[in-house]
């Protein structure tokens, strides 16, 4: 065909010179996914080839069974190079439902970036797509991994501690392998990050710990792994003595926590906070203030509430030099430096003494005042109390708030959920909650944690006493239309 064409053109009357271009192959896509046998049967062994012309490090692999969303870590591949490049090789037991993806990332010691995928389903996309979910304020602390959530998309509380990045369950592994799974079956992730057990915020005027916090927060954000987690929230707790155990003699003050936040006290253009380290590396996660523990008289704030108590003088203060260091990067030209939100501390009280007489399930909806305390809520309805503080400055009001920890251990504090917890309580919370739209989650604490004993008389996973009536009502109020 080459030639009769070659001599059609020489004998046309044409001056000048003729090429014939042939079509060259595009360059090949990197990397290269190929699975033997071409199409394994669930629950056998397959192998997993990758191949790629850079060497990539700190390489990782995770299967996802597109049926249940479960995220499955194989043992480590191995890897060799070839004429080509460099070709990795995984072996992994297929997941029973046919239909599951692999997911490929890369140096996975500085925060995974994202390196490849593939679906071996036809059916996982529209699987995916059809998993319509209805939302709900409802949220648990801890979920359990086999726990059915009625088709409803509702919110997750995790925990992750900075000096623990690398050890089992809390460490960035495990952590990523239940929040994939979590995005993936719909739920609104809150992730919330401590510096260390017993010490939520690094010590204060500690710059070592405060590089290590930033870089594990820089590490989180970066993550594919964690790419659709709905919030950061930073540290909990952190006006008690039992979350400083590292610094008992200078505890976290709200200057502290504000500098570390958003850069209170520094200048402006300063990156050293977790506002500007987030914004930098994700800007799509949004990033709370970290709940301030109620009823705790360990610290007070500098200035003082309209309710003049330990607690809440320290809110106070803090949200009054958050919104001080956000107008200060305003004026200085720098957008979005104040948070995206708050998380909170709610617990009941069915305890107090105030509700004598009264049906104990009403408890969310009654003001428990307190006298000595010139009128703070000493209940549920502490939630009130936080509200009013936030929405006092420009630049924090009507702004998201989280309830990321309730039950009905409150401030009496007589005894656990397993012996006080009224038929009735967690609806009638509810009910309160969705009459609150600047409200987004009630999140009981906590539904499963098998490694200690701690959490037994709060589970609503494995409930003892009254906590099997709080588990019914979190299983009806999942399952209502």
């Amino acid at each position: 065909m080459l030639l009769i064409l070659a001599a059609a053109l020489w004998a046309m009357p044409l001056s000048g010179d003729v090429f014939i271009m042939l079509d060259k192959p595009a360059p090949p896509e990197w990397p290269q996914i190929t699975i033997k046998p071409a199409e394994p049967l669930p629950g056998k062994l397959a192998t997993l080839y990758v191949t790629d012309i850079t060497p990539w490090v700190h390489v990782r692999l995770e299967v996802t069974d597109t049926a249940t969303q479960e995220v499955r870590r194989p043992p480590l591949g191995q890897v060799q190079q070839t004429p080509v490049g460099w070709e990795w090789r995984w072996y992994f037991e297929v997941p029973e439902a046919a239909s599951y993806e692999v997911t490929l990332f890369h140096d996975c010691d500085r925060g995974c970036k994202r390196w490849g995928g593939k679906s071996f389903s036809n059916t996982a996309n529209e699987n995916r797509r059809l998993n319509v979910r209805r939302p709900t304020k409802l949220c648990a602390v801890f979920p359990n991994p086999a726990r059915a959530w009625h088709g409803r998309s509702a919110w997750i509380v995790e925990l992750t501690y900075a000096q623990q990045a690398e050890s089992a369950y809390w460490g960035l592994d495990d952590l990523a392998r239940r929040v994939v799974t979590a995005s993936q079956q719909g739920h609104r992730v809150l992730l919330r990050i401590e510096y260390d057990q017993n010490q939520s915020i690094p010590p204060p005027d500690d710059e070592v710990a405060l590089t290590t916090y930033l870089e594990y927060v820089r590490r989180l954000a970066r993550d594919a792994r964690f790419q659709d987690v709905y919030a950061f929230v930073i540290g909990s707790g952190f006006n008690s003595q039992e979350h400083n155990a590292q610094s008992a003699d200078k505890p976290v003050t709200p200057a502290w926590y504000a500098r570390l936040f958003n850069g209170y006290g520094t200048e402006p253009t300063a990156s050293d906070n977790v506002l500007a380290v987030v914004r930098a590396e994700n800007p799509r996660v949004r990033v709370l203030v970290g709940p301030v523990q109620p009823w705790v008289l360990d610290a007070d704030g500098e200035r003082p509430y309209a309710i003049d108590t330990p607690w809440l003088n320290y809110m106070n203060t803090l949200v009054l030099l958050l919104d001080e260091a956000a107008q200060a990067h305003a004026a200085a030209g720098i957008p979005l430096a104040a948070p995206d939100g708050f998380a909170i501390d709610a617990p009941g009280n069915p305890d107090s003494p105030k509700m004598a007489g009264l049906p104990l399930a009403q408890e969310p909806q009654t003001d428990l005042i307190s006298t000595h305390w010139h009128g703070a809520q000493l209940g549920f309805r502490i939630y009130r109390d936080w509200l009013d503080i936030i929405n006092s400055t420009p630049t924090t009001q009507g702004l998201p708030t989280y309830i990321i920890a309730s039950n009905t251990f409150g401030a009496d504090a007589i005894s656990p959920p397993t012996q006080n917890y009224p038929d009735g309580w967690l609806t009638t919370a509810l009910a309160e909650i969705n009459g609150q739209p600047q409200v987004q989650s009630l999140c009981w604490f906590t539904d499963h944690f098998p490694f200690s004993p701690q959490w037994h008389d709060f589970s609503l996973t494995n409930p003892q006493g009254h906590m099997a009536a709080a588990a019914a009502e979190f299983e009806v109020l999942l399952s209502e239309k």
